[in-house]
Parts: structure tokens; sequence; C-alpha cells
């Protein structure tokens, strides 16, 4: 969720997840409003993993969004990185149904989306100046510049390919600017979508 909207009391949704269902529905209870929905899941690694990850995919939104790319692009990269997060969630024993959810996709496209996103308005500015210096001059907290190299990490360490999440990796890290993370992307080899 965005916590200027949340602050507006505007209409959201969020997901409780813990192995115990119980403790999940006292939570949901607890902190269900008449706009603020609260769902329960028991998949608490997928529910983790997709909102690690999506801080890293929202950067890649942001730098195409700084770079002057539209829409498609914006598409592309926001779909097939929830490819990536179910892929590597499904490495390590999370339910593939999670990512369709408010955990998965919910979380993707609000971060994704909006220029109210710390995760896309840094990547917007690491796609206008280029590079992660650059950009890092007036920065906010941003949680993809520190996980995306802990991820990728942990996606080598199970052979899951992750090919937007290594080309944020490499831009955080400075071994790449943001027109060759692109170019890098684009020349993925192509493979069956799902």
């Amino acid at each position: 969720n965005l916590a200027d909207e949340l602050a507006l009391r505007q209409l959201a949704g969020a997901v409780v997840a813990s192995s115990d269902l119980e403790i999940a529905v006292k939570i949901q209870n607890t902190f269900t409003t008449d706009y603020y929905r609260i769902y329960t899941s028991t998949d608490v690694m997928g529910c983790e993993i997709a909102g690690a990850i999506k801080s890293v995919i929202a950067l890649s939104v942001g730098m195409a969004i700084g770079m002057g790319f539209g829409e498609n692009t914006q598409s592309m990269i926001i779909t097939r990185g929830l490819t990536e997060v179910a892929r590597f969630g499904s490495a390590y024993g999370a339910e593939p149904l999670t990512n369709l959810g408010l955990a998965g996709m919910g979380d993707l496209v609000a971060s994704c989306g909006s220029p109210l996103s710390r995760n896309r308005t840094f990547g917007e500015a690491i796609g206008r100046a280029g590079t992660i210096a650059e950009a890092a001059r007036n920065a906010k907290t941003v949680e993809g510049v520190a996980s995306a190299p802990a991820i990728l990490e942990l996606a080598h360490r199970v052979g899951v390919g992750v090919p937007i999440i290594e080309a944020v990796a490499d831009v955080v890290s400075g071994k790449l600017n943001a027109i060759q993370a692109i170019d890098r992307l684009m020349s993925v080899a192509l493979e069956e979508e799902l």
C-alpha cells in the first residue's frame, strides 16, 4: 500500500500472512476497517518474496520511465517481473497463486504504477541521470537498492534466471548504467513465456 493514500483513508487492501491461520484471522479482524480490507494467507514465504522483489521491479519500471519509455515498456517489465517473482518463489516453495493476489500483483501494480512509490521514483531518477551515483544525490530510503543484490544471490543459489533483477542489481552496484541495463534486457534469449 502507498502510505500517503492510506493516510487519506482511500480504499485499499492488504494481506496478512501467518503459518497459523487463526493468528492471521485475529490480525485481519483487528486491522480491517470500512476503507481497509485485510485478507489472510498461510503462504508466508510467497508474501515475503513478492514484497521484496516488487521493489526491485519498481526500480526497473522507474528507470524505463526516466529514460522516456512508455506504457508498452512498463507493461512488459511489470509482467516479466511478475514471472521472475513467481519462478523465484516457486523455487523456494511458495504457493504460485500468491503472485496473483494483493501480495503479488497488487503490490507490484501499486509500486510500479504510482509516482508515490519511492522505488519507482528513484528508478526514474536513475533513468534520467543514467547512473545510480548521479541519482543518489537526493535519495530517500529505497528498499529495492539494498535488496536487489541479495535477491540476485538467492536466485543464483537455486538456479533461477531473473534477468530484470540482475540488471537492476548491476545498476545499483555501478556495474551498468541505465542504458546498458535496458540494452542487456532486450538481448536476453527469448523463451516460452510461462
